[in-house]
């Protein structure tokens, strides 16, 4: 029998969300943390363990994004003058945005992986060699905390960037992936070839997504100066070969992190509150979620929403006439009319001798700039870049959800925040989460 576990409010789309992936294929049980929301055929924050499949949809395109954090040596009081200088300087070296390469080139050893042959990726070795260390944009960032104590942390989250989203694009097209948010997940038996190859390549994005994070992190930590103290990288987005209750599973994390006993994980919450260490611990709930966690505070509107919206319509040239319709439902019809682009067209019923003018139409987004720099400001936040879409009043508050999973983890160390690179707001990132 499926079990089901659910951890804060959500709206009924998300929860559809995951009934849809736990109707399907061989999953066995399913877990949807208090950070969750409508993912691409499997919701964010949601965790599923299945016996026989891994489910693409699971891992989704950024394979094995995850959260780097670092303890310096150096104490917040000793850099404070310097704290925007460092900022900048993070942001001159770090690449942020859609498709960037890396000034610098970065050599490891995964890519004389046997992995590059088995995913069958071979050819997006050099794109992926030039952009590893970059950060990208959307929900990526550089952070720079305090700690209780006083001293500096580097925080950092990413994924594979390129090489994710295109091994991802290849194995959906091969498995006849439908698309869309509310339909069946992606599923490959992990017996069949290509459940074998998908696996290889989710493992190779693994390793690339933390040599990127590792490489971004000394960086940074060479501009500040100081030395690591302590460390925690994890990761989601992926996929583990794991034991619960006694059944072996696939389990797939999709924006949720692992919390086994002991196991240290970096939470960030949004770019104006205090981000966590925090350390799993075993109770009945702990084995009721696969030692399943937050791996954020979760959105709680859209990035279309935040920002607003523009679309293309086609209106009616009549004098006084409101008629319109969308861009892309008059060039279909066009289309199927069989005249080309460009040809004179109509679909008002009213004033068929007329013609059709394209007009973009700008809706209002819920949060203004002004007000995301009022929030971070006011928390004493140092912002290089970032869009509404990435601002506080698009994410939940992080203590409530951590509330919600009480008796499954434990805190060990609260982050204030002091510094924020992100990618600007104009940028378009297709390799996010």
């Amino acid at each position: 029998m499926t079990t089901r576990i659910i951890y804060g409010d959500h709206d009924d789309r998300t929860l559809a969300q995951l009934d849809r992936c736990l109707a399907t294929g061989s999953a066995a049980s399913g877990v949807l943390c208090a950070d969750g929301h409508l993912g691409y055929a499997h919701p964010i924050g949601g965790v599923v363990g299945y016996t026989d499949h891994i489910s693409i949809s699971g891992v989704g395109f950024d394979i094995a994004c995850g959260n780097m954090a670092v303890r310096l040596d150096t104490r917040y009081a000793d850099i404070k003058e310097q704290a925007s200088a460092i900022m900048r300087d993070v942001a001159k070296h770090i690449s942020f945005g859609i498709g960037r390469k890396n000034a610098e080139r970065v050599d490891h050893d995964l890519f004389d992986s046997d992995l590059w042959l088995a995913a069958e990726v071979g050819h997006l070795k050099e794109m992926a060699r030039a952009q590893l260390g970059t950060v990208g944009s959307g929900n990526h960032y550089v952070d720079l905390f305090e700690d209780e104590e006083g001293f500096v942390w580097i925080g950092v989250h990413f994924g594979s960037r390129g090489l994710g989203h295109k091994t991802t694009t290849k194995y959906l097209e091969l498995a006849g992936a439908r698309d869309g948010m509310e339909v069946d997940p992606a599923l490959l038996d992990v017996n069949s070839d290509l459940g074998r190859g998908y696996i290889a390549g989710v493992e190779l994005g693994g390793l690339y997504a933390y040599a990127g994070r590792e490489w971004v992190v000394e960086k940074v930590r060479s501009i500040i100066g100081g030395a690591v103290t302590f460390s925690v990288h994890n990761h989601h987005n992926f996929v583990w070969r794991e034991t619960h209750g006694g059944v072996d599973m696939w389990v797939v994390r999709k924006g949720a992190t692992p919390a086994f006993p002991g196991q240290m994980g970096f939470v960030g919450g949004s770019m104006g509150d205090d981000a966590v260490i925090l350390r799993g611990v075993e109770s009945e709930a702990s084995k009721a979620s696969l030692y399943s966690t937050v791996h954020g505070a979760g959105r709680v509107m859209s990035r279309t929403r935040a920002t607003g919206q523009t679309k293309s319509i086609a209106r009616c040239t009549a004098k006084d006439c409101l008629f319109e319709v969308s861009w892309r439902g008059f060039e279909h019809a066009r289309k199927e009319a069989g005249l080309k682009h460009g040809a004179q067209f109509t679909l008002c019923p009213d004033h068929p001798g007329t013609t059709m003018r394209k007009l973009k139409l700008r809706s209002e987004g819920a949060i203004r700039h002004d007000e995301m720099k009022a929030w971070v400001q006011e928390k004493g936040v140092i912002l290089i870049g970032a869009g509404v879409d990435e601002a506080p009043q698009a994410y939940r508050r992080l203590p409530e959800v951590l509330a919600a999973h009480a008796g499954t983890v434990e805190i060990m160390h609260r982050l204030r925040p002091f510094g924020v690179v992100m990618a600007g707001e104009n940028e378009f990132d297709p390799f996010k989460d």
